[in-house]
């Protein structure tokens, strides 16, 4: 009570102090650096990760790209291969006028190579940077090489996926804000009974958003994702904590008429209620730091730290906000437009066995929609843009004109043999996928010597320790071809040089699925008993958290077994976040309709009375919070033309939807059935079945 009353004496103060803290937070969330690559989250120790760091330490290269040139004559591209080769960090331009020296006839130039760089009217170069994929130097060349080049000029890669994915993220991002604030001011507007109320409520949420962006500057940096997400979901989870502050600040008064005291109180109540239901949902985002993709605990930390500034906002700012404009409050009041909910709760005790019948039928619908999705997942990143953005038309373009899909690189001991390299070489070219091989030993044939290659492009292929060869596959990066494919040259590789290793974006994804499909099956696990143990702490019951996970988690099967259904392919990121954050997320409208009832079977009601009570008391909060996360969430899976956003959002806010059906038509029936099980299994409900046996 005395932090509440601090809260009430200080509001002035309050208020001009998260007034000026937005400056710098402003400042830092502009300067917060946003991570476009997925592939940095992988695990540091794994060949792959180490691979890439060779490279670049050994060869003084990191990112790589094709450039297709198409209608220009040679002479021409000649003249375009030295202005890329003169962009910043631009380290290398391959062509096939590089592999022979120009004393050299360019007669001598074996066929099976000069196609691999021609095609009717186009031609094809290899660009390598001396920086990483994703970093912005890379990107600025990106940017600069595509500014040389004219329209005829297709550049694919990763770093140029990065660079559109960039661009269209801070096309949409300011979008998503505006659709989210509009539609959850629609929701606030219609079910609460204040018009100017959820206006506060935005103030007050949107100034803990910008506190919550800011202090990610701490971070280093943050994921695309987290960027585009935070705030959308941050606005969604805690709108309930301030509709909770209004709605006790309105029955304080009823018992307080001195405002500041009934705030206080209000204040004391929230921080009771809301800290106890807000620790389900930062454990669901906590429970995402455990995977070893770091990308959970990218979004993990921003959310769980969105939800904790969420908690304070509704008890310092909003207060402060509603006690200043409380005179325009009170001439801006409506009756609210929720019905009375005691005849559909009435209705639902009375047919309850209907719904448990239900309830069973799902369930097997439901898994196997849930476990084939999850098996039905893709990786590929290339496939979360729009098929007319400038990267997809050139991946495009190099897998029609040039069968060309995904690109590797092959790293060995320099000392291996000359007759080694080329039979390895031969090898690979054997595989099933692999279109071909380039590297100093293959480049020319048996007959011609090292000797005669440009001094440039053999410090291109080979440094003082490790060799490297260029292999070109038909198959996508992140197929099932593709990874097997992987498996058989890494097999082939480590024959010839067990320290050899096989890197590159398509190695990358490989790992990435083995890693996310482990952090799946953990994630889940920490979560639900992470959110167990809060359930079995807040009710102290040891059933009532059983039942209460199973209807929830009845809803995410649903939620994530629609897609299989409806012929959807979800990005392979999706059902990680979307199981835990619903589950952590919806999890509380089930925990406030279980604390009503058993707080009226603990004053004797009976057991059909006290769940038409619950359900009917806490249907309207339910649906207010349920439909203020559908429509925070619903006009972004609208509007986003990226598919990771587009698909999160869309589950989100069906999840948020079919949450608020399980909670309001299962529940109840569920608590009926288990009332006996969870009065003997709960604190200070032991004797309520002994009496009423004893009445019998």
């Amino acid at each position: 009570m005395k932090f509440a009353k601090g809260v009430v004496k200080y509001r002035a103060a309050i208020l001009i102090t998260a007034f000026v803290l937005l400056i710098p937070a402003l400042y830092l969330m502009v300067h917060t650096r946003v991570n476009y690559d997925m592939l940095t989250y992988l695990p540091s120790d794994m060949d792959t990760v180490i691979g890439q760091d060779e490279l670049k330490k050994e060869f003084g290269k990191g990112a790589f790209s094709f450039v297709i040139v198409e209608g220009m004559s040679t002479e021409d591209v000649v003249q375009l291969k030295e202005k890329f080769q003169e962009v910043e960090h631009v380290d290398t331009v391959l062509w096939y006028d590089s592999i022979l020296d120009p004393s050299i006839p360019m007669e001598l130039l074996p066929d099976r190579l000069y196609d691999a760089f021609n095609k009717d009217d186009s031609t094809m170069m290899a660009v390598f940077f001396d920086t990483g994929t994703s970093e912005d130097e890379t990107l600025n060349a990106v940017t600069k090489i595509r500014s040389i080049a004219n329209e005829n000029c297709f550049l694919s890669g990763m770093s140029a996926m990065i660079v559109d994915l960039r661009d269209l993220c801070e096309k949409e991002e300011p979008v998503y804000v505006i659709l989210a604030v509009i539609l959850a001011l629609v929701v606030m507007i219609i079910f609460l009974d204040n018009w100017v109320i959820p206006f506060i409520f935005l103030i007050s949420i949107g100034m803990m958003i910008v506190l919550n962006l800011g202090t990610n500057f701490m971070l280093g940096q943050i994921s695309y994702i987290t960027k585009a997400l935070s705030a959308v979901l941050q606005l969604a989870v805690t709108m309930d904590y301030s509709i909770f502050l209004w709605h006790c600040y309105g029955d304080m008064k009823k018992s307080f008429p001195d405002r500041k005291e009934a705030m206080a109180h209000a204040i004391k109540e929230t921080l009771t209620s809301v800290v106890g239901s807000s620790v389900t949902t930062i454990a669901g985002f906590i429970a995402l730091c455990s995977m070893s993709f770091t990308l959970g605990a990218d979004i993990g930390i921003v959310m769980a730290k969105g939800v904790v500034l969420g908690v304070l906002g509704s008890v310092t700012i909003l207060p402060s906000l509603i006690l200043v404009l409380d005179r325009m409050l009170q001439r801006t009041s409506h009756k609210p437009l929720i019905p009375d909910m005691h005849r559909l709760a009435g209705g639902i005790v009375k047919v309850f066995p209907v719904f448990l019948i239900i309830f069973v039928l799902l369930i097997p619908p439901a898994l196997y929609g849930y476990t084939k999705t999850n098996d039905e997942v893709y990786y590929d990143l290339a496939q979360c843009l729009p098929e007319d953005i400038n990267f997809v038309i050139s991946n495009r373009k190099l897998q029609d004109d040039y069968h060309i899909a995904s690109t590797l690189m092959i790293l060995t001991d320099a000392d291996m043999t000359e007759a080694d390299a080329r039979s390895m070489s031969k090898e690979l070219e054997t595989v099933d996928g692999v279109k071909y091989v380039i590297g100093l030993e293959s480049l020319l044939g048996d007959d011609i010597p090292e000797e005669i290659l440009p001094d440039r492009l053999v410090d291109t292929l080979k440094s003082e320790n490790l060799e490297l060869m260029i292999l070109n596959s038909e198959y996508y990066a992140g197929s099932e071809e593709e990874n097997q494919q992987i498996d058989v040259l890494t097999r082939i590789v480590k024959s010839y040089d067990e320290k050899g290793m096989v890197i590159g974006e398509a190695p990358c994804m490989k790992d990435m699925i083995e890693i996310t499909g482990h952090d799946f099956t953990v994630v889940n696990i920490i979560s639900l008993i992470a959110i167990f143990l809060i359930i079995f702490l807040v009710e102290r019951s040891l059933v009532l958290p059983l039942i209460l996970i199973a209807v929830i988690e009845l809803g995410i099967f649903i939620n994530l077994g629609l897609p299989h259904y409806l012929g959807q392919t979800l990005p392979f990121i999706a059902p990680i976040c979307i199981s835990t954050i619903q589950l952590g997320a919806t999890v509380d409208y089930a925990i406030l309709m279980t604390t009503i009832y058993k707080n009226k079977r603990i004053a004797g009601m009976a057991k059909k009375e006290a769940v038409k009570d619950a359900a009917a008391l806490s249907i309207p909060s339910i649906i207010v919070s349920g439909l203020g996360l559908f429509a925070a969430t619903f006009g972004v899976a609208l509007y986003s033309k990226i598919d990771i956003i587009d698909s999160i959002c869309m589950l989100l806010s069906r999840g948020a939807i079919i949450s608020i059906l399980m909670v309001v038509f299962l529940l109840p029936p569920m608590l009926l059935l288990f009332d006996r099980p969870i009065c003997w299994t709960t604190l200070g409900m032991h004797g309520i079945c002994k009496k009423e046996k004893e009445k019998r």
